[in-house]
């Protein structure tokens, strides 16, 4: 069994969003980006399922810039076999992302596709179920666990109201939750091995994709600023307020 895994390279979760003086966009020269934290999971699930000896390669794939060939090699330190980094200038969006996936599915034949439920930069949560209406294969999302079967995956998965256990055939896509397993950290021996690990690199153009956006960003703001709160003396202040000021009763 082969799994494809994809990660997106993300400003890190930890750094505080600033937003450029002319609205254009958010700051990202000089700021620490990293693996978007849910694909981190997916990596991370796809390398313990090839240690259970369910999968025999775990192939890493990324695209964007030529700097997400970092992103790739984190996942090749934390035990990817190899990695593919399919080069794209400036923003992709999900449908573009999506098409550039079928085509390296198509190129790799895998068995099992993982990437996180969604990235925290974007937060579209559309490229697994747009992958998987292009190649027609059975999607699970949402995943917080699952158990590999002869010919089969029991999935079970986040819902609004709770879980949901489903079981889909292979080949299928899978979007991993963050409450699937809690992500290893790559050790500096592995890191060192990562960095023979090979990448091939592709142009986004060399695939047929046309990666321009559909979307246009007109401008981007920070949200209002909160305002401090108060303290009243009684219910009957709170009630007064609730009703006369707030206007939600």
């Amino acid at each position: 069994m082969k799994i494809l895994v994809a990660v997106k390279r993300v400003i890190d979760y930890n750094v505080q969003i600033r937003v450029k003086e002319d609205g254009s966009g958010i700051v990202t020269d000089n700021v620490k980006m990293s693996t978007n934290p849910p694909d981190d999971n997916a990596i991370e699930e796809a390398v313990k399922i090839k240690e259970a000896g369910k999968a025999t390669e775990v192939v890493a794939v990324s695209v964007g810039e030529e700097k997400a060939q970092e992103t790739v090699r984190k996942a090749l330190a934390v035990g990817a076999d190899r990695g593919i980094l399919v080069k794209v200038d400036g923003a992709t969006e999900p449908l573009a992302v999506s098409k550039i996936l079928q085509k390296i599915v198509e190129k790799e034949k895998p068995d099992l596709v993982f990437m996180g439920k969604q990235a925290i930069d974007d937060d579209c949560n559309q490229t697994g179920q747009m992958l998987a209406a292009l190649l027609n294969w059975p999607q699970a999302t949402f995943a917080s666990k699952i158990e590999v079967k002869e010919k089969s995956l029991e999935v079970i998965r986040e819902i609004d109201e709770g879980l949901e256990t489903i079981e889909v055939n292979v080949p299928a896509i899978v979007t991993c939750d963050l409450r699937l397993n809690e992500p290893r950290y790559a050790s500096l021996p592995n890191i060192m091995k990562a960095k023979k690990k090979p990448i091939e690199q592709i142009n986004a153009s060399d695939l047929g994709i046309d990666t321009k956006p559909r979307i246009d960003q007109i401008k981007v703001e920070e949200p209002p600023k909160r305002k401090a709160g108060i303290k009243v003396a009684s219910v009957e202040e709170l009630v007064q307020k609730l009703k006369n000021e707030a206007k939600v009763i």
